[in-house]
């Protein structure tokens, strides 16, 4: 396949390109690198199957002459991490739901397939056992940026669902939670990088509000895999999938584990949120997601636990810093 990946620079991004290059697609990126990173793809690029478009997806022009080209579309640009999206809302609005309808307008143009990738976000202030993908979203209020990331990936679910209703576009949504893993960065909020970075350097760990919020990390390999199985599955079309594991843990737990693993002098401090975002920010108390749906159609199920990821982050982060830092 020739596949088209939005934002194939980031995070998550770059592990999909990397394992459809694995299996021998043909793959082009594009990515306005605002938060994804050239060094992310830099050992990809003497691979004659990969090819690099610097770009916005708000570039109307430009988006329609990559989409022309593929014969799949996965979807992941967007503005990510609740830090970003805290300190530019409107920003944030226009890149994920007017880039999301453009590439959709293109998509349905020449008639290609898309997955366009989603959050667990979506469920607000959900706080069910086990969140399946028809359970209802519980916001605060909408004057509140907090949840204005939430409701701009809503309208690009709703987006994607109608246009393969309307215009019979074969579209593919999946609901991610807390994907972690190698080049994730903690510059916008991402919680394991930035408690291995301040463990570390034997900084304080700061968690924000109780710390006895939980959440489910799951492998980025594992979600990227889940979504490759997911597009190529005719079955999986015109539905909603939740990708992540089911294994929770509050983040004073987490922190106490990253603690232990670096043999850290950190302490634990806790943030008020109003001081580590805005005032009044509200957070999702618990986020654990219901996977049977992805794993009864793909086979879908996490193969890295939660310790093993926290030492994969780790040992990352130590070949990146001084060699004065020191993991036993």
């Amino acid at each position: 396949m020739k596949v088209l990946v939005t934002g194939g620079a980031g995070f998550i991004g770059s592990h999909l390109v990397e394992t459809l290059l694995e299996q021998g697609h043909e793959v082009t990126i594009l990515d306005n690198l605002s938060t994804g990173r050239l060094q992310n793809i830099a050992h990809l690029e003497k691979n004659p199957n990969f090819h690099i478009g610097i770009g916005d997806i708000l570039n109307e022009f430009l988006v329609d002459k990559f989409v022309e080209r593929a014969d799949w579309v996965f979807h992941l640009a967007a503005a990510v991490g609740v830090q970003l999206i805290v300190k530019d809302p409107l920003r944030s609005l226009m890149t994920n739901i007017r880039g999301s309808e453009i590439v959709f307008e293109s998509v349905y143009r020449y008639h290609k397939k898309v997955l366009i990738t989603s959050t667990s976000e979506i469920y607000g202030k959900n706080t069910s056992a086990s969140l399946k993908e028809d359970d209802d979203r519980i916001l605060g209020s909408p004057l509140k940026s907090r949840w204005s990331y939430s409701t701009s990936k809503a309208v690009d679910e709703i987006l994607a669902y109608t246009y393969w209703r309307e215009k019979k576009v074969p579209t593919v949504i999946v609901r991610l939670f807390n994907t972690v893993g190698p080049r994730q960065t903690g510059h916008y909020g991402m919680v394991i990088p930035r408690f291995v970075e301040q463990a570390l350097k034997g900084e304080n760990i700061t968690v924000y509000g109780t710390g006895e919020q939980s959440r489910c990390f799951l492998y980025v390999k594992d979600a990227v895999n889940g979504m490759i199985r997911l597009m190529e599955h005719p079955d999986a079309v015109g539905k909603v999938f939740n990708l992540g594991n089911q294994s929770e843990v509050t983040i004073n737990e987490l922190a106490r584990k990253i603690i232990a693993l670096v043999q850290s002098t950190s302490k634990i401090v806790h943030i008020p949120y109003d001081e580590a975002y805005e005032e009044g920010f509200e957070d999702m108390q618990r986020r654990v997601p219901d996977t049977t749906r992805a794993r009864e159609l793909v086979g879908f199920n996490p193969t890295i636990k939660l310790e093993d990821l926290l030492k994969m982050v780790i040992a990352e982060f130590q070949e990146q810093m001084s060699p004065a830092v020191n993991i036993r």
